[in-house]
């Protein structure tokens, strides 16, 4: 006599996610137990510096907490809209009256607009550039750049005399 078993394999499919935010960096942060990517932005890797008013400053450390800052003490709905490389849901998030907390890290200069994935931002990080807002104030690497330049570096392509902070800076 034969015995079957069964089982049963449940596939989810998350749309939506909802709740406090814990944040990783200034464009990942975990809502619901997910880590999540947020979706059309870039911002500083937590390693990265801006020179403003004659000194380098911590502006991957300024922009996550600046994200800190925008998603405190409030529940976030998170739309899911893609998986990333790194199979992160890349979402949209937006605070209980509806604000994209993306668009207002863009807006406030401490994120960019993700071109390459998005068309979405680039309105309000040309506000933040024309306002000087954020990074905008002094001069940076773009975060694509500064991932790239990091990535030769770690393979041991030589940086002249050590100045990896003053190379593409944009401002």
């Amino acid at each position: 006599m034969f015995k079957f078993r069964f089982t049963k394999t449940i596939v989810q499919s998350v749309n939506c996610l909802t709740g406090m935010a814990r944040i990783i960096d200034g464009d990942t942060i975990i809502v619901a137990g997910q880590r999540l990517r947020l979706h059309g932005i870039d911002a500083p890797e937590t390693d990265q510096m801006y020179w403003l008013d004659g000194k380098w400053l911590p502006s991957g450390i300024i922009a996550a907490a600046v994200l800190e800052t925008l998603t405190a003490g409030i529940a976030l709905r998170c739309d899911v809209v893609d998986r990333d490389r790194y199979d992160r849901l890349v979402v949209k998030c937006y605070s209980p009256n509806g604000v994209d907390i993306g668009r207002r890290l863009v807006s406030a200069g401490w994120a960019l607009a993700y071109r390459r994935y998005s068309m979405d931002y680039v309105n309000a990080e040309n506000e933040a550039r024309l306002a000087k807002r954020g990074l905008w104030k002094g001069r940076f690497m773009k975060p694509w750049a500064w991932r790239q330049m990091s990535a030769r570096r770690a393979e041991g392509v030589a940086v002249a005399g050590g100045k990896t902070q003053t190379l593409a800076l944009r401002g």
